[in-house]
């Protein structure tokens, strides 16, 4: 069984397998993002941003990051 629900639910998810994902961590992923490293940590913990947990630090795949920038995306006007 899985012990935390995004880590799971990102492996079953995925369909060629965990060692083709390419993990950012936080800080590049507020650098992508340009915000700040807690805004990152904010998404992580509230789930809108699946994460895998490595020793006390977080990895966010890739395309998770690529996801949430497309979806949150709106046109002004």
């Amino acid at each position: 069984m899985c012990g935390e629900s995004a880590v799971c639910i990102m492996a079953s998810n995925l369909s060629g397998g965990i060692s083709e994902v390419r993990f950012l961590t936080v800080a590049e992923v507020a650098a992508v993002m340009r915000v700040s490293k807690m805004t990152v940590y904010r998404l992580v913990h509230s789930g809108e941003l699946p994460a895998a947990r490595v020793g006390r630090s977080f990895r966010v795949p890739e395309d998770k990051v690529d996801e949430y920038l497309r979806n949150s995306y709106f046109s002004a006007g």
